[in-house]
């Protein structure tokens, strides 16, 4: 077995590991077509791979998730695949579920175990470490898995792919759990796709990468810069750049008013971030469904899918914050809003390339991103703060004017020390106000049905709140929110024996998971057991209080 301490050894090795090789070699070191498209170089779709067959699957709802069809490994070339479906399906008795089950092998789940009684919480999530542990990926021909070289941590479930921003809660509680070089694998690994890809998709599948996910890898460089020391800003520096330039693509030539991609400009020239996707198709892991979706509106079904896409790249797929009647999917408008807790990742990643560029000793670059940075904080207090109601919210930059949807997503500008302090009181007062329930923090004010909304909470929020209401001194409620949420976690496995991936906040006294969305509540779970493992360490009479 060769040394496998550094990514870019890593890599080599798994290019070596089959005939493909040659091929991996310019599939992974190809660089991004021109923005705005894929690049002939990158792996090609399953929707766009097998075409009519794709859409036949998963309209005709040969399996239950339409992220099992998207996830399955095809036995023979697509090219013979295709072939046998053109030649059969014309055939008296053709059988759409036998020739699947014949040409495609089910992909595999991860499964955090059968509950055990008597296993506590902790014995729960360091073996769920192990339990939903994929081993550097062998190289599945046709596959729509990106391989990575390193071992890596997913959600569970359905889930069996690494997912950009579940991954920092994931390596919180891998590092608090003294798993820090499965937390270095987890970064290694996602800096291996910023390499081959130009950004970190979604997720390690090739219908991932039209998009993103909201940019946490600056956060990450400094989660394990707190304990490698400086020098890992100036070893990411490469990737905290490549990330920097595809979020920012085409700012440089964009007009007041006007966005393309990911950018937006101001008709006063302050430029914004949105979420974006590069194609306009029906999403491979939800195909029937987003299909459904455009039949309900009059709009053109590209415009629909796009702000689909864009709504998945959010992480909060879905949420009343992209529907502009605020109850309907088919409203969506993902792409003509400016949201508040991606343009603070993009001030932190501002500030982190600016900390990088001063440990390299490049002054002048250091400057210039600082300099973005405060631009960037400036414009999200002026134009994001809604001063009448005291809370950030996020900017609808077509009409000129602030979103009244009320999210968790207010508390974000603290966690990154955006806000003032009298503006982080206030934000306080808003979320004991208008969000806390019993089982913690919730998502949204408004029940749609949609997984982010109510009455669901989410781990990622719980913490970004506690950490930013923390930073400004707000500690009774940040630890009221870590109360409440780390004992719904633990009454919850208490009743189950597992943890899942959101739980119902309004019925917090029993611990009951979440509800709503495109699929089935999820065990595992990555992110809930990272960030309960974490809150436990920093609240510890919170986890034995019921």
């Amino acid at each position: 077995m060769p040394d496998l301490t550094t990514r870019e050894s890593a890599i080599r090795f798994l290019d070596r590991r089959s005939a493909l090789a040659a091929a991996l070699v310019v599939l992974f070191l190809s660089p991004a077509g021109p923005a705005g498209a894929l690049s002939p170089a990158w792996p090609t779709p399953p929707s766009v791979e097998f075409g009519e067959l794709y859409r036949a699957v998963e309209m005709d709802g040969v399996f239950p998730d339409q992220k099992t069809f998207a996830d399955a490994v095809p036995r023979e070339p697509p090219a013979q695949v295709m072939a046998d479906y053109d030649r059969q399906k014309r055939l008296p008795g053709f059988d759409l579920r036998a020739f699947v089950a014949s040409h495609f092998q089910q992909p595999r789940q991860f499964h955090a175990f059968t509950p055990q009684p008597g296993r506590s919480i902790q014995a729960y999530i360091s073996d769920a470490w192990e339990a939903l542990q994929r081993k550097p990926d062998d190289i599945e021909p046709y596959s729509s898995l990106l391989p990575l070289p390193l071992p890596y941590v997913v959600p569970g479930g359905r889930f069996s792919e690494i997912y950009y921003w579940d991954s920092y809660f994931v390596m919180l509680g891998l590092e608090q759990d003294g798993r820090g070089a499965l937390a270095r694998d987890m970064l290694d690994n996602i800096a291996s796709l910023i390499d081959r890809y130009g950004h970190m998709p979604n997720g390690n599948r090739s219908y991932y990468l039209s998009r993103s996910e909201p940019p946490f890898f600056s956060c990450m460089v400094e989660l394990v810069a707190a304990h490698d020391g400086d020098e890992a800003f100036v070893k990411y520096l490469p990737e905290l750049e490549a990330e920097y330039d595809y979020w920012m693509d085409g700012a440089d030539k964009l007009a007041p008013g006007s966005a393309y991609r990911h950018v937006l400009r101001l008709p006063d020239g302050v430029l914004l971030n949105r979420y974006w996707d590069d194609r306009a198709a029906p999403r491979d892991e939800s195909y029937a469904q987003d299909v459904e979706t455009a039949r309900h509106t009059n709009r053109a079904a590209a415009e629909v899918y796009r702000d689909l896409r864009a709504g998945a790249e959010t992480g909060w797929d879905f949420s009343s914050r992209w529907l502009a009647d605020g109850k309907n999917l088919w409203t969506i408008r993902t792409t003509d809003i400016a949201p508040v807790d991606l343009n603070a990742l993009m001030f932190h990643l501002e500030q982190t390339l600016a900390k990088a560029f001063r440990l390299k000793g490049d002054p002048d670059d250091a400057r210039r991103y600082q300099a973005l940075a405060e631009k960037r904080g400036a414009a999200i207090l002026r134009v994001m703060w809604n001063a009448k109601e005291k809370f950030f919210a996020d900017y609808l930059w077509r009409e000129g004017r602030q979103s009244d949807a009320l999210s968790a997503a207010t508390a974000v500008p603290l966690a990154f020390g955006i806000a003032t302090a009298d503006e982080a009181h206030a934000v306080a007062t808003f979320l004991r106000e208008k969000l806390l329930e019993p089982g913690g923090l919730g998502t949204t004010s408004t029940a749609t049905g949609q997984q982010w909304d109510q009455p669901n909470g989410w781990a990622p929020l719980q913490y970004l709140a506690i950490e930013g209401l923390n930073f400004y001194g707000e500690r009774d409620l940040a630890r009221e929110i870590a109360d409440r949420w780390i004992s719904t976690n633990v009454l919850g496995y208490a009743a189950t024996g597992v943890l899942v991936e959101k739980y119902n906040v309004e019925q917090g006294a029993d611990g009951s998971g979440g509800g709503g969305g495109e699929y089935p509540l999820q065990v595992g779970f990555g992110w809930t057991n990272g960030v309960l493992a974490k809150l436990r360490a920093e609240y510890p009479e919170s986890s034995f209080k019921r």
